[in-house]
């Protein structure tokens, strides 16, 4: 069995070989979560403020020179990338960040470093939508 786990929010997504996910596979794994020894991806995608493009342009640049600023600084952490829309349609995210850990527990620890801590704070009033998804790579 292939398991994803997935977050947007408060939902969960869980998927099987078959790419069929069900909250009765979400339910089965939840006790499993941080005691998996698997790598772990974790994207997470931001829409960011400004009332014109070259604003829009500045906290895009800001973000991505904070986050950016992680790179050797967290435990565990095996990649670093942010990316910039350039499709430019009406629905797309404004900035993306992939990372890649080396297990859940490190993403965990990620999670409440100070190094981590501080660019949250720093990017927080920026942002005005955030979505997440984080996954096990087999």
């Amino acid at each position: 069995m292939h398991v994803q786990l997935g977050r947007c929010g408060e939902s969960a997504a869980f998927g099987t070989a078959d790419g069929v996910a069900s909250a009765a596979s979400g339910a089965a794994i939840q006790p499993l979560i941080g005691k998996i020894d698997m790598p772990v991806k974790h994207i997470v995608m931001w829409d960011v403020r400004g009332d014109t493009p070259k604003e829009k342009g500045e906290a895009i640049q800001f973000v991505r020179q904070r986050f950016e600023s992680l790179r050797g600084q967290i435990p565990g952490l095996l990649h670093l990338e942010l990316g910039v829309d350039v499709s430019l349609v009406d629905y797309a995210c404004d900035v993306v960040l992939y990372t890649e850990f080396d297990s859940q527990e490190s993403l965990q620890s990620y999670a409440r470093h100070p190094a981590h801590l501080r660019v949250r704070e720093e990017v927080g009033s920026l942002r005005i939508a955030r979505h997440q998804v984080d996954y096990f790579v087999p």
